[in-house]
């Protein structure tokens, strides 16, 4: 990392913090498992969430998911699922959370800021659940964990090296020395990660092991389009087009909207627009929009198409969390 006045300051923030909070942080009554990342938006974590909460299930643990619920409607710790679905709309718990109820069945997800609050909840609605996962949890130091696991888009594994704002990192890169485990995410099949990846973790001081994730997509509620609209409203929307192109869709336009958009009146208007000028016949979106767009679209709008993506973890992870859960 460079070492300006500013990259230090920063740095010398998050280690006092860390610090305090390192013998006050506070146990959740069950075991504990932290998946976040470094950096801002678009490590392909959440795909991650889900497919560590469905492995845990697959092995007949009762798992609970901790969300912030970002950009939702309300303060208090909410259920969003006890395992059967959303129990509540996108804008009461945000995005990501209903995204997940929906992709990840069996699965308990309670939404908070406090995420003590959030398992206090699931507990007492679901007193038989074993193992909480924090998603997003690496920067929640309020709360002990047990395992610490980090994620890493394979795109941009160490966002320029640099806290904001030059580089696109919220915690610094030393901070890696506390994750028990790295994930690089979003892999397409049979494509290594960066021949620099597990260096450059074990040169700031990373011990632990390094796994992959590889994406699968899928089109869901239709045929596959001849005219698609690509709409998207998350932190990398490349990425979105990349794996729209590898599934076979030759989108005529993409619109482009801020990650965590809520999608007003003006935006569905120029969705509708758009669709109007190229003679669209589907709007194709990610899993993430659906739960804000459906439904919404103009009488008239052509169907929407959910280009879900799912992560396929190293096959050796699960068995490695079982292991580290133990001890």
């Amino acid at each position: 990392m460079a070492g300006s006045p500013w990259q230090r300051f920063y740095e010398s923030g998050h280690r006092r913090r860390r610090r305090h909070w390192s013998t006050r942080a506070a146990s959740l009554g069950r075991p504990t498992v932290s998946i976040g990342n470094l950096h801002w938006g678009g490590s392909g974590k959440t795909p991650a969430v889900i497919a560590v909460a469905l492995g845990l299930v697959g092995g007949g643990q009762r798992v609970a998911v901790l969300s912030r619920g970002y950009r939702r409607k309300g303060r208090e710790p909410l259920i969003v699922s006890l395992g059967e679905g959303p129990l509540v709309s996108g804008e009461q718990a945000g995005d990501e959370p209903v995204m997940i109820a929906e992709q990840a069945p069996g699965v308990v997800l309670a939404v908070g800021a406090d995420r003590r609050a959030a398992a206090a909840l699931a507990l007492d609605r679901a007193p038989d659940v074993d193992v909480f996962l924090l998603d997003d949890g690496f920067s929640h130091v309020r709360v002990r964990r047990d395992v610490e696991i980090l994620t890493f888009p394979a795109a941009d594994p160490f966002a320029g090296g640099l806290l904001l704002p030059g580089g696109r990192l919220r915690e610094p890169l030393g901070m890696v020395r506390l994750a028990d485990a790295a994930v690089i995410t979003g892999l397409e099949g049979g494509v290594e990660p960066p021949a620099d990846f597990e260096p450059t973790l074990r040169r700031h001081g990373f011990k632990g092991p390094v796994f992959t994730s590889t994406l699968r997509s899928e089109l869901l509620g239709g045929p596959t389009p001849e005219r698609p609209l690509l709409v998207t409203g998350v932190a990398r929307p490349e990425r979105v087009a990349r794996t729209a192109a590898a599934a076979g869709l030759e989108c005529v336009d993409h619109l482009r909207f801020p990650d965590h958009h809520a999608y007003p009146p003006r935006s569905l208007s120029a969705i509708e627009s758009a669709c109007a000028r190229h003679r669209c016949d589907a709007v194709v979106t990610t899993s993430k929009d659906a739960v804000k767009l459906r439904d919404r679209l103009p009488a008239g709008a052509p169907p929407l198409l959910e280009l879900r993506v799912e992560a396929e973890i190293d096959p050796d992870f699960l068995p490695w969390l079982a292991g580290r859960m133990e001890r």
